[in-house]
């Protein structure tokens, strides 16, 4: 069961660093696609773009230690 976990936190981790990452482009502009995206040039998205990055980079180091 703990390897299951292990592997559950890690891909959870990953998957939000990643879609951390989106937002971030997206809300700064550096990653406009699709061209009609609400998130585009909106700054409030690219905070929560870090703050889910930085929950995903967590998880990361968390899975690492289980």
């Amino acid at each position: 069961m703990g390897g299951t976990l292990k592997a559950a936190v890690l891909a959870g981790g990953l998957v939000a660093m990643l879609i951390g990452l989106v937002w971030i482009g997206q809300g700064t502009g550096y990653f406009p696609y699709p061209s009609q995206s609400f998130m585009i040039n909106e700054i409030p998205w690219a905070y929560g773009g870090v703050v889910l990055a930085l929950v995903g980079f967590v998880a990361v180091a968390i899975s690492r230690r289980m």
